[in-house]
């Protein structure tokens, strides 16, 4: 046997026929395996616990029932170790499979994305049912009790205390997403993600708003802030003007940065198609230059082409140009993360894409709850910022000049 891996062979009971069938199998050995690594681990932890009789106070006692859990590739039945202890403050809870645990986290996730994409959900089970096997879809009172859950755990986390950390930066853009709710037909959702003080992004909101408005985001701004979150550093998003009419109102002192994809998609909009290719090149090499001075060189060859025919693309730049270069006052490891609000796009931009080919979602409260677990979901794939280690020295207070840090500047 190869090095490294691990050897196991087919129980002749089982009838594997298809490679969906193997491939469970495979998963029942290897989780077999992990359950009893997991366990002996405990076990030895607990080797030194006894009574005054010497017996041991952590203990196997056989199995607990047969249970079926379902994952990516069907349902896998488990029978679990059942681990007893004769001491209230010392007990077993298995972090590869948690008690109760009926779906893995991926199906978990899989149920909110049909959701939003317009699956109602009366037709939950037939879809599972193709993923899953027959027999093991997810039934609508099921998918009705989830949605009940996810609703209030959102509700607890939009409420949630953000004082014990620092955002240095946050990222702000609307999604649209268009309901089956009458009274709001295409509501915004506003989202906020932040970085904090160890480089970790996160999301901070997503609320309901109406079409961006300074209100909408004005209301939850202020809803972080009473949350105990901190002025941030700086600030990215389009130019929709209600986020930054609002962020000025509630964090006066954090910087403004515009997003270049979205000014890009903007300024190409006021020019011809066949120039889109030259102007793209253009914008793409200002945002790229390697200091301030060199993109605000290249804003002012963008003018000489452009301006004697295209004033609409020139003014749609040259509006907003001190916002579009406030990432070269910031470390330039970071510039890749700042320049763009890409964190949201990246996050949504699948199920954007969806549900403007099928039926609406959902009302308005149940999508949020949806968009809140994708979200938890999303958070867990997400790296630390690159050059993390550079966030306390602009928490600081340190001033930057085209990326790099001058130490020995005034604060």
């Amino acid at each position: 046997m190869q090095e490294g891996c691990i050897e196991w062979k087919l129980d002749e009971k089982e009838n594997i026929n298809s490679l969906e069938e193997l491939a469970r199998h495979g998963a029942r050995v290897m989780l077999r395996i992990a359950l009893n690594d997991e366990i002996k681990e405990f076990m030895e932890k607990g080797e030194t616990l006894r009574d005054e009789e010497g017996r041991r106070l952590v203990y196997r006692n056989g199995y607990h029932r047969e249970r079926e859990i379902q994952t990516g590739i069907g349902p896998i039945k488990v029978k679990q170790p059942r681990v007893d202890s004769r001491k209230a403050e010392v007990k077993f809870n298995s972090k590869i499979l948690p008690k109760y645990m009926r779906r893995t986290e991926s199906i978990d996730a899989f149920i909110p994305i049909l959701y939003l994409n317009g699956v109602s959900t009366g037709d939950f089970s037939e879809v599972m049912e193709g993923l899953l096997g027959k027999g093991k879809g997810v039934s609508a009172n099921t998918v009705v009790r989830l949605k009940a859950e996810w609703e209030k755990e959102y509700a607890e986390w939009r409420k949630r205390d953000l004082s014990a950390k620092r955002y240095c930066y946050i990222w702000a853009d609307g999604i649209y997403l268009k309901h089956r709710d009458e009274e709001d037909e295409k509501s915004c959702i506003l989202v906020v993600i932040g970085v904090n003080e160890n480089g970790d992004k996160e999301f901070l909101a997503i609320d309901s708003g109406i079409r961006e408005s300074a209100l909408s985001w004005k209301e939850v701004l202020l809803g972080l802030r009473e949350r105990g979150m901190e002025e941030p550093k700086l600030a990215i998003g389009d130019g929709g003007m209600g986020f930054w009419s609002a962020l000025r109102e509630v964090y006066p002192q954090t910087r403004e940065q515009r997003c270049w994809v979205h000014k890009t998609a903007n300024v190409l909009n006021q020019l011809p198609k066949k120039l889109h290719p030259m102007a793209k090149k253009m914008l793409q090499e200002i945002y790229l230059s390697p200091d301030k001075a060199q993109a605000e060189r290249g804003i002012g060859r963008f003018v000489n082409v452009f301006e004697d025919k295209y004033p609409k693309a020139v003014k749609s730049l040259t509006k907003d140009a001190e916002e579009l270069l406030t990432f070269y006052d910031f470390p330039a490891a970071h510039f890749q993360h700042i320049r763009t609000t890409n964190p949201i796009e990246s996050s949504f931009s699948t199920i954007r894409l969806r549900t403007k080919k099928m039926r609406n979602c959902g009302n308005r409260k149940t999508t949020l709850a949806m968009l809140y677990k994708l979200s938890q979901q999303v958070e867990k794939g997400w790296r630390k910022l690159r050059g993390f280690k550079e966030i306390p020295y602009v928490l600081e207070g340190m001033p930057y000049l085209d990326g790099s840090r001058m130490e020995n500047a005034v604060v």
